[in-house]
Order: structure tokens, then sequence, then C-alpha cells
């Protein structure tokens, strides 16, 4: 039946132009179709992402043999290094990179330099808002936790939240990465939504003697030494492993702060379906299965990791927040009179 055509003029006219700028998910071309285009483009696909060696040699393979033909050319390098590649590229006149995987941080640096695709992922509809944006959908996630020695902190000590580390009994038995500005923006938009709370918590926090230390890696081989009692900016992914090698160690997971990692697809692209190929099976459950799979934390909410690395409150940090880095990477300094 068409529909429209039983509307008034004006009416079917508006909705017609409606259904033609944003033609519904269900009109989408599917995974396949677009593997049949993909093929069509050469069968590579050049990704620029910061995926660990550990990771990717498991996740990667995942989509070579679910899309036969197509294989992934993986440009590994730091972040800050592949957006700066991108951007020579770009004013060299030529465009090499499909896809681009890193932290969201990088990827809106990326974005500002006019070098990403504004598109819709269909697949980003199940994705709450925070985790995906105009130019980018999450990929995977890396929490901030509080982490402690078992053999230092008795169990009826174990942080429950946060605010727990303002307790004076913590006092020179806490350590912390210097750069985490992260930890008090999460706190004064998410957790409190209020600036005012979070830096009085943080003050309190201060007051107990913290010592920094840079690399997430560090502060965790230095909990299991033994040479600190609890971290509250550590990476949850550092522990499972090490709990299971029988370090003594435990996490926090009743509440975390989220860094995302994010998908976006470069303008211009050498292999354009290819890229959205992967994008659209990356945003996906499969794809967010196989980033499980691989060792990582997923995006998706429906979709949980291997280990217990996902928190129960989540406090993700978006590409609105990025923005405000500045002003809370000052505030951050000035309470932990950090240079």
């Amino acid at each position: 039946m068409n529909v429209i055509g039983k509307l008034s003029g004006r009416t079917a006219f508006a909705l017609g132009l409606f259904l033609a700028v944003f033609p519904l998910v269900s009109q989408a071309e599917t995974l396949d179709e677009i593997h049949k285009k993909g093929l069509k483009e050469g069968g590579t696909l050049n990704f620029y992402g910061t995926l660990a060696q550990i990771n990717a040699e498991r996740i990667l393979p995942i989509f070579e043999k679910r899309f036969p033909g197509i294989k992934i050319n993986h440009v590994d390098a730091t972040s800050d290094k592949l957006v700066a590649r991108a951007v020579a590229e770009a004013r060299g006149g030529k465009t090499l990179g499909d896809v681009l995987q890193i932290p969201l941080e990088n990827v809106v640096q990326a974005h500002d330099q006019g070098l990403l695709l504004e598109t819709t992922i269909p697949e980003s509809a199940e994705y709450p808002v925070g985790m995906k944006g105009p130019f980018w959908v999450s990929s995977d996630l890396q929490f901030f936790i509080a982490a402690w020695n078992t053999k230092l902190v008795k169990k009826e000590e174990e942080p429950k939240e946060f605010d727990d580390f303002a307790d004076p009994r913590w006092k020179d038995r806490l350590i912390a990465e210097p750069r985490d500005l992260e930890f008090l923006l999460a706190l004064a938009k998410y957790k409190f939504k209020s600036d005012e709370k979070a830096v009085a918590l943080l003050k309190k926090i201060a007051a107990n003697n913290v010592e920094f230390h840079k690399g997430h890696s560090q502060l965790a081989e230095l909990l299991v030494a033994g040479q600190a009692a609890a971290c509250f900016t550590c990476y949850s992914h550092h522990y499972p492993r090490r709990i299971k090698k029988g370090a003594p160690v435990n996490y926090m997971l009743t509440e975390g702060i989220a860094s995302i990692n994010a998908t976006a697809l470069f303008k211009n692209a050498p292999h354009p379906n290819t890229g959205l190929l992967f994008a659209r099976w990356m945003a996906s459950l499969e794809g967010q299965k196989a980033m499980a799979t691989g060792g990582r934390t997923p995006a998706h909410p429906k979709v949980e990791p291997v280990d217990k690395t996902r928190t129960q409150k989540i406090y993700a940090i978006s590409a609105n927040d990025i923005k405000e880095f500045p002003k809370y990477e000052k505030i951050w300094k000035e309470i932990f009179k950090l240079r």
C-alpha cells in the first residue's frame, strides 16, 4: 500500500522528504551486500589502529574469515602518530587510510583536521548517548577503577566507591597516574554533576599524600609488589590476568570511568565500501563479540567482556567532554600540586 499517497499533499511531501534524507534503518544494505562491493575495490582494508598486537592477532582474522577475499593492512602506531600520518597524507593530496580506530580524543583531533566522514552507522542505534557521534562509534572501553594489594588492605577496608579514599586511613597509602585528569572530569560531569563536589572530594584524597607514577602498568606492578596499598586511577583490564597468576590484588567494579576507543571512516578513502563494512561489523553484536573474544572490553551494552573489566556504574568520557580537557587538567594539577 502506498501510505504516502493517502496523505494530504503537504504531509506526503514532508514525509517523503524526511525519508529521503533519513532513510529507515531497515533500508540499509546488509553486511553481505557491502562485502560484495568491497571485493570490487581490490580486497584490501587499510586499518589505522592502536589495537594492541596481542588483541589484533585474535580480532582481525575473525573479520577476514567472516568476509573472505578481504585482507586487513594494519598500520600500527601510537594514536598521535597515526593522526599526524593521516594529516601529512591529506596535505600531500592523497588519502591512504580507510578506517581509523584510536582513542576518542585523537579521533576528535582527526575530525578537527577535516579528515573524517560524517555518516550514521545503523548498528549504532543500540548504543547509548555518549557512546556514538556523527563521525564515530565506540569500539571498546578502558576503565579507570580502584585496585589494591590484598595483603596491605584488610577486607573491611576495601573501597566500595571512589569517595572512600577521602578517609584519613588512606594517608600515605595511595598511588595514581599524574595525567589522569579524566578522573576529575568524569566525577564532575557524571557522578556528582557538580564541579564543586568533585573538587571537594579530590582535595580530601589529595590530603592523603597521593604518590604519582607514570604508566598504568607501573601502577599495577607496584601494587603486586606491595610497594603501595591502593590505586584509584588503575585500569580494570590489568587485574584479571594478574589475579589468575596468583598476584595478591583485587579491584573495584561498582563504579568506573570509561575512556572510549572509537571507530571512524576517512573521507575520500581508497576503499570506502570496505571501510564501511568494517565499521558496521565492528559496531554490530558480531563484531563486538569478536572484540570480547580478543581480550577487549566491548562498548556494545549487550556484549559482556570475557574477563570482569566493565563496571556497574559507567561514567564515560565523550567527545564533548574532550573539549574541556584543558579546564579540568588545570584544576587536577592544582589539586595535587602537579607540574
